[in-house]
C-alpha cells in the first residue's frame, strides 16, 4: 500500500469518503410488497453485456423488505438509454416541499426500504462518486460501497436492482478506545445510514495496530458493537470490514482477524497493493501476484475463519513504475521508497486506472507481456524524456484465475477497487474491454 493511496479503500488520505449494456433480459425474483407480487426487475434493460445462457439466473438475490402502510403501486421500469436517469428521483421542487433531509427521494417509496434476504455469491463494488455507476453491470452487483459523495439516485437505482448500498465507516483508532466515544461514533453512523436509506456500513480502518495496544481490543469491540447496532436497527443490514491481503501484520496492521471476522458479516480482503512492503530486491512486480494472493486466503482460513466470511477484492488498476534501469529480461529496478519499516514499496510507482492502461498499452514499446510466475500482465514504454517505465496491472485473464479460486475454495464472493476505473464510453473497443472485466468476476 502506498502512503498516499488512490487505488483501494483506505482511511487516511485515501481516494475513497462521504458518501457509483447490450440489450437483454435476465430472470429476476419478484419483490414481495404488502403481499403483492411485482416482478419489478424482470424487464428488458441495457446491461454491459449479454450473459451466457443460463449463467447466474439461479443465483439468489436480496429483495426489498415490505414498506409499512404502502399500497401496491407498480414499480418503475429500469432506466434505459432513452429515459433520463433522473426518473428514479422525485423532482427537486417536490423534495424541497417534503421538508427535512431524510425524506424518501425515490419516486417509488418502496425503494427506500432496506434490501433484505440472503444473497448468493457476493459481488461487492466500491464506487467513488460521479456517474459511472449508470454503466455498471447491475446483473452481477450485490453490494455497492458508496465511497463518494452521497447520491440519492444511486441509492434508488441500487435498491431497484435488489442491490445493497452501504456507507463508508472510518474513524481514528484513538477515538474508539473510550467506550463512550465508540458508542457515539456508532450512533452517528447509524443515524446517517437511516437518513440516507443505506443498507449497512463497510468499515475501512487501515491504521497501524500493535497486538498489545488498547486499540487492538477496541477495534474488535467497535466492529462487534457496530454490527449489533445495525442489525438491530436496520432490517437485513450488512456490516463488513476491510483487511489486507494477508493476516501477517501487513503494513503493521496487526488486527484480531478471527475476532473481527466473527463480529461482522464478512471481511473484504484487499488482494492488491501486495508490494506495499518490499523486503527483497527493489524491483517492480505484480500488484496482486496469483500465488501470493492465494497464500493470503489460505492463511486466513488456517486461522479458523470460514471461507464464507471472505470476499476477494481484485484491483481494477495497476502501477506505473519509472525504472532506474530496465534490463533486457524485463527487470525494472526501483528507487528505494520505504513504507512502514520496509526499505522499498509500491509507493515508488503511481496508480493507474484500467481505462488509462488500455489507452496506453497499444502504443507501448512491448505491447502486453505476461509473467507466468506471477500470472499477471505488464508492459513497457518510454516517456517523453526518454525514461523507461514498466506497468503492472490485472486484466480479465488474471482476474478470471482468481475468480476460479473464489469458486473452488468456497469463498463468499468477489469484488473490486473500484468500479469507476473502467472506460464506460460507447466506443466499441472500450465497451468490449469493459464487458470483459465485468465478466471475469464471475466466469
Amino acid at each position: 500500500m502506498s502512503p498516499v493511496p488512490s487505488g483501494r479503500p483506505l482511511c487516511s488520505g485515501s481516494s475513497p469518503g462521504d458518501l457509483g449494456n447490450s440489450p437483454g433480459t435476465r430472470p429476476r425474483g419478484a419483490l414481495s410488497i404488502n403481499s403483492c407480487s411485482v416482478n419489478a426487475r424482470g424487464r428488458a434493460r441495457l446491461s454491459l453485456h449479454s450473459r451466457r445462457a443460463g449463467s447466474g439466473s439461479g443465483r439468489a438475490r436480496p429483495g426489498l423488505s415490505p414498506p409499512q402502510g404502502r399500497g401496491c403501486a407498480a414499480a418503475p421500469a429500469p432506466a434505459t438509454m432513452g429515459r433520463p436517469w433522473g426518473g428514479w428521483l422525485l423532482p427537486v421542487g417536490l423534495l424541497q416541499l417534503l421538508g427535512p433531509a431524510g425524506a424518501c427521494p425515490c419516486r417509488d417509496p418502496r425503494l427506500c426500504q432496506p434490501v433484505t434476504g440472503p444473497a448468493g455469491s457476493e459481488v461487492f463494488v466500491f464506487d467513488v462518486g460521479k456517474e459511472t455507476w449508470k454503466s455498471y453491470d447491475w446483473s452481477k452487483i450485490t453490494t455497492v460501497a458508496a465511497f463518494g459523495k452521497y447520491d440519492p439516485e444511486l441509492m434508488c437505482y441500487a435498491h431497484s436492482k435488489g442491490s445493497r448500498i452501504v456507507l463508508k465507516g472510518d474513524v481514528p483508532l484513538k477515538e474508539i478506545v473510550d467506550p463512550a466515544k465508540r458508542a457515539a461514533w456508532i450512533s452517528q453512523q447509524l443515524d446517517l445510514a437511516k437518513k440516507q436509506y443505506m443498507d449497512g456500513i463497510n468499515i475501512d480502518i487501515e491504521q497501524e495496530v500493535n497486538e498489545t495496544s488498547p486499540e487492538y481490543y477496541a477495534l474488535t469491540e467497535l466492529v462487534r458493537e457496530t454490527t449489533d447496532a445495525f442489525h438491530r436497527e436496520i432490517a437485513g443490514s450488512q456490516v463488513t470490514f476491510d483487511v489486507a491481503w494477508s493476516p501477517a501484520c501487513i503494513d503493521k496492521r496487526c488486527y484480531n482477524y478471527t475476532g473481527i471476522a466473527d463480529a461482522c458479516d464478512f471481511l473484504f480482503v484487499m488482494s492488491y497493493d501486495e508490494q506495499s512492503q518490499i523486503w527483497t530486491d527493489c524491483i517492480a512486480k505484480a500488484n496482486a501476484p496469483y500465488l501470493q494472493t492465494l497464500v493470503g486466503y489460505e492463511e486466513y482460513i488456517a486461522m479458523g475463519i470460514d471461507p464464507k466470511k471472505l470476499v476477494m477484492g481484485v484491483p481494477w488498476y495497476g502501477y506505473d513504475y519509472a525504472c532506474q534501469n530496465l534490463s533486457t529480461d524485463h527487470v525494472c529496478s526501483l528507487p528505494k521508497v520505504p513504507f512502514r519499516g520496509a526499505p522499498c514499496s509500491d509507493a515508488a510507482g503511481s496508480q493507474v486506472p484500467y481505462a488509462t492502461i488500455m489507452k496506453q498499452v497499444n502504443s507501448s514499446l512491448s505491447g502486453v507481456l505476461w509473467d507466468e510466475l506471477q500470472k499477471a500482465p505488464f508492459y513497457e514504454y518510454k516517456d517523453s524524456v526518454g525514461q523507461f517505465h514498466q506497468v503492472w496491472f490485472d486484466d480479465p485473464r488474471s482476474i478470471s484465475l482468481k475468480a476460479a479460486y473464489v469458486k473452488s475454495r468456497g469463498l463468499r464472493g468477489i469484488g473490486m477497487w473500484n468500479g469507476n476505473s473502467l472506460d464506460y464510453s460507447r466506443e466499441a473497443v472500450a465497451e468490449h474491454q469493459t464487458q470483459a472485466m465485468w465478466q471475469a468476476l464471475t466466469p
